[in-house]
């Protein structure tokens, strides 16, 4: 039995089996003095987690800023660090974060004042200190995702102010953890809404332009080498606003989601680039306008946060043929309208537990 962690506002669910679908709350937290979005009346946003001191920490986003949780004993989670954003209040939709050698990125997708954090992790579960808040590489962005094996990071949707510009996406050194160093500008898509990177090959989800697979092995300090497009994908089954995906441990898989309502979620078979297939689509058949959000794959687990109808958890050890082995509703209303509900699910702590 493995325990689950889910944190929407932070919910903490334990006990699931293949054969059972159930999932139980260990713990849940909110601030009801934190205001909501004005554009969906969201109030906290995507999560994060990690494991420092033998600690397990929660990380989630809120219209003001950045909140840390010791979960490691699930029922008696507390909040033991808080970091204002650069940017906050009711304009505030969305946040992203990423963690790598100790330190904390965190990104706002709105805000004229909102900046690149970057926060010191390492003295958790005591204190945090934020060691870079600033908008000279870039204003916002809507994602990032780091290369942890290569020490890059990727800047999806990224605005910046010096010129004013916007970029589909930015990768940075950090061979210096807190200077970020920009080695490449992406732009042959609109833009790039989310990224999955592995050992310099970047899976990007591009909105309307689809789904690229991008090889960046050969950048260096200069930008001198371009990139090589190793595969593009623009039609399949449902094809709509091309979201968010992630790539299965042995590289041969990847779920992709396009958000859009009633549109299903996807496996990829990506062993062969040259001949990407769509071996699946499904959903959390609950209704005819759910809708995923984002995913994440661990072993034969695909985790999504879907929206309206919570944490979904699907066994896709046959690509072909994944079956729903657990959910959690989070989001009690029977409404189908907007983006309520799950945002965001992280499924990697060392005990099992689940953030969502």
């Amino acid at each position: 039995m493995n325990n689950l962690l889910l944190t929407l506002t932070i919910l903490i669910y334990s006990t699931i089996s293949y054969s059972q679908l159930n999932a139980n709350l260990l713990f849940q937290w909110q601030d009801p003095s934190l205001i909501g979005s004005s554009m969906y009346d969201n109030t906290y946003n995507e999560c994060w987690g990690f494991q420092i001191n033998e600690t397990e920490i929660a990380v989630i986003g809120s219209t003001a800023g950045t909140h840390f949780f010791d979960i490691t004993d699930p029922q008696n989670s507390t909040e033991v660090a808080f970091v204002a954003g650069a940017y906050t209040g009711s304009g505030v939709i969305h946040r992203d974060y990423h963690d790598f050698n100790g330190y904390l990125y965190a990104v706002c997708d709105e805000g004229n004042t909102s900046t690149l954090q970057i926060i010191d992790i390492s003295e958790l579960p005591n204190n945090v200190s934020v060691v870079y808040d600033s908008d000279s590489l870039f204003q916002k962005a809507h994602n990032i995702f780091i290369d942890t094996a290569t020490a890059k990071l990727y800047a999806c949707a990224v605005k910046h102010i010096n010129p004013n510009s916007y970029t589909a996406m930015d990768i940075y050194s950090l061979s210096n953890p807190i200077q970020p160093d920009l080695i490449y500008t992406y732009n042959d898509v609109g833009h790039v809404h989310d990224a999955y990177v592995r050992n310099d090959t970047a899976y990007l989800n591009c909105g309307n332009d689809g789904f690229r697979v991008m090889d960046f092995h050969y950048l260096d300090l200069a930008g001198s080498i371009s990139p090589v497009e190793l595969a593009s994908l623009t039609s399949y089954p449902d094809a709509g606003y091309n979201h968010s995906g992630w790539l299965s441990d042995d590289g041969t898989i990847y779920a992709m989601q396009d958000e859009n309502h009633g549109y299903d979620v996807k496996i990829l078979n990506v062993s062969d680039l040259n001949n990407i297939t769509v071996v699946s689509t499904f959903n959390s058949g609950t209704n005819p306008q759910c809708m995923a959000h984002n995913g994440i794959i661990k072993g034969d687990l695909l985790y999504l946060s879907y929206y309206h109808d919570g944490l979904r958890i699907f066994d896709i050890s046959d690509p072909s043929s994944p079956i729903q082995v657990t959910y959690f509703d989070t989001y009690l209303p029977n409404t189908y309208n907007s983006y309520k509900g799950a945002w965001g699910v992280y499924p990697y702590l060392p005990s099992g537990n689940i953030i969502v």
